[in-house]
This record gives structure tokens, C-alpha cells and sequence, in this order.
């Protein structure tokens, strides 16, 4: 005869329902691995080997001849770093690379700051039409572009050297002057990107409060004022994420001198970037993969540069 059971204690009826839960936790924590393990798997195939791989490459002296034995290649250890430092040619796309950033670099965020206070601020009309104008370089094929720029620049029959002989100037040869072929990319990639910046600006701007400027205002300051004092500390962040994409984009310009002078002429726009793929598409993988991480480097330590410098204290 069996005897009846004794009451539960509230201690022993919560082991079941922890138990109960640990295991629903476990089938999930499962479920979350088994959906992520396509991705993990794609990441670890197409970006992390092919990131160790090129590492690899950078220590080596792997040429295109190589490539059915990659791993019986000599290691050069730090050799293909010295003698990028030593190429004449990579001195001169780091060159030209530092001169497209500095100078175009900050071109780009006034130009898009002022469309963004124009949009925000200034034009009431046809503002929408003003932001597709604007953005729309950013979304237009840079081929498609470069038709458009290679017509405006010819040195014969381009609309700005037209304009230019209309007050009695003589256009130079935009694209085909070691002087004047570097400007000219730097304003046409101005005129390609700011308006990604301009966009961002603007919703930095839209994020103004209003009371704040009216009371600035009724205390007297001005409109140069209160945009020193109280909208540039408000939209610092934007600021802030605007130069640095900006400034990663640009240490990495490879579009605008291939498509507009192959680097030319001599060598006055070749950029680190392009001459990197040059050395790729020569076979010389050991060196293009050492040039590929002198320019991460240099991605790494100007973006930690302008976070140091730039963020807001406290951050």
C-alpha cells in the first residue's frame, strides 16, 4: 500500500522549473548557434582567412608563379615593408595621397556643412528638389562621371576653360598638367561625395533645438555666433563621424585617377591605393599585401588621431 506523499517545500517545487528553464535556454542558446552558423561560416571563409592569408602574404616573397605552392615561399619577414618605404613610386602615391586628403578632405565637409545649413536654414523652396540635386553625384556611376568631368576639363573645347577665355583667361590642361591634374580630381571627388556629408549634417542640424538659438538670439548674439557657440558643440558628433568616414574614404581614393588619368601624368595622381592594385595586378602579392597594411596602418593611426582630438571629453 503505498503511502501518500508529502507536501512539496516552495524550494524543492522550484528545481523542476529552473530545470524546465535551463533546458529551454539551452535549446535556445542551440537554435541562436545553428542560425548564425551559416554566417560564422561565410566570415570565416571569405573575410577572416582571406585577412590571415594576406598577412601571410605581407612576410613573404609570393609572387603569381606561387600560387600552386603558397605555403613554399620564402619568408622575407619585415623586406617587403622596407622596400615599399624605399619605392619612389609608393613615396610618391603616399605623396599625392596625403595632398588628396588634406586638402580634400576638409573641401568636402564645408562644402556639405554650408548645403546642409543652406537646406535647413536658408532655401524654403524646392528644398527636396535642392537634397536630390545635391545627392545625387553620390549615387551616380563614377564612369558616368568621369564623361561628364572629361568633358568639362578638355583644354579645348571644355565648358570651364569657355568660361575661363570669356575673361581673358587661358585654361590650362587640367588633366594632362602635373600642376593642375590633382586639384582637379580633388574637386571632382568634392563635388561626388559631399553629399553623403550634407545629409548627415542636415540631420545633425534638425537635432538643434530651437528655444536654444532663440535665446541666444534675444541675448544678441549674431548669426555667426550662435553658430560658433551653440550649434557646432551640439552637432560635434556629426562633425566627428563626417571627417572620420571621409577621411578613410579619401586615404583609400582609387576611382577618380583610375578612370581619369591612370595616375597620370607622370605619376602626379597615382594614389597608394591604385599602386597597390598595380602591384597586384603584376603578380607581386607578397609586396601589394605589405603595401595593403602600410595603408591600414595609416587608416588606423589617423582615425584614432582625430577620435583623440575631436571626441567629446568624457567619451
Amino acid at each position: 500500500m503505498s503511502t501518500p506523499t508529502a507536501a512539496t517545500t516552495p524550494q524543492e517545487a522550484a528545481v523542476p522549473t529552473r530545470t524546465s528553464r535551463t533546458g529551454g535556454a539551452r535549446l535556445e542558446e542551440r537554435a541562436g548557434w545553428l542560425l548564425t552558423l551559416p554566417f560564422l561560416l561565410l566570415f570565416v571563409v571569405f573575410t577572416a582567412w582571406p585577412v590571415i592569408q594576406s598577412v601571410f602574404f605581407s612576410f613573404t616573397d609570393i609572387r603569381n608563379k606561387d600560387l600552386r605552392t603558397p605555403f613554399a615561399v620564402d619568408f622575407v619577414w619585415f623586406e617587403q615593408y622596407a622596400k615599399a618605404f624605399a619605392d619612389p613610386i609608393f613615396r610618391q602615391a603616399a605623396f599625392n595621397t596625403g595632398y588628396f586628403v588634406v586638402v580634400g578632405v576638409p573641401l568636402t565637409i564645408i562644402v556639405a556643412l554650408a548645403a546642409a545649413i543652406a537646406l535647413n536654414s536658408g532655401i524654403s523652396r524646392f528644398r527636396a528638389f535642392f537634397r536630390l540635386g545635391f545627392y545625387t553625384p553620390v549615387i551616380t556611376s563614377i564612369v558616368a562621371v568621369a564623361v561628364v568631368w572629361r568633358f568639362l576639363l578638355h583644354p579645348d573645347s571644355g565648358l570651364v576653360n569657355t568660361v575661363l577665355g570669356w575673361v581673358g583667361i587661358d585654361g590650362p590642361n587640367w588633366l594632362g598638367s602635373t600642376t593642375w591634374s590633382m586639384p582637379s580630381l580633388i574637386a571632382m571627388a568634392v563635388w561626388r561625395n559631399f553629399g553623403t556629408g550634407m545629409i548627415i549634417f542636415l540631420a545633425g542640424l534638425q537635432a538643434v533645438p530651437t528655444q536654444l538659438l532663440e535665446a541666444s538670439a534675444i541675448d544678441g548674439a549674431n548669426a555667426w555666433q550662435r553658430f560658433l557657440n551653440v550649434v557646432l558643440p551640439i552637432i560635434r558628433p556629426t562633425v566627428l563621424f563626417v571627417m572620420v568616414t571621409t577621411t578613410i574614404g579619401y586615404l583609400q581614393f582609387f576611382e577618380e585617377p583610375f578612370v581619369m588619368t591612370k595616375g597620370g601624368p607622370l605619376n602626379s595622381t597615382i594614389s597608394a591605393s591604385m599602386y597597390t592594385y598595380q602591384q597586384f595586378s603584376f603578380g607581386n602579392y607578397g609586396f601589394a599585401a605589405a603595401l595593403s597594411y602600410l595603408i591600414f596602418i595609416v587608416i588606423a593611426i589617423i582615425t584614432a588621431i582625430q577620435f583623440k582630438f575631436l571626441s567629446e571629453k568624457g567619451d
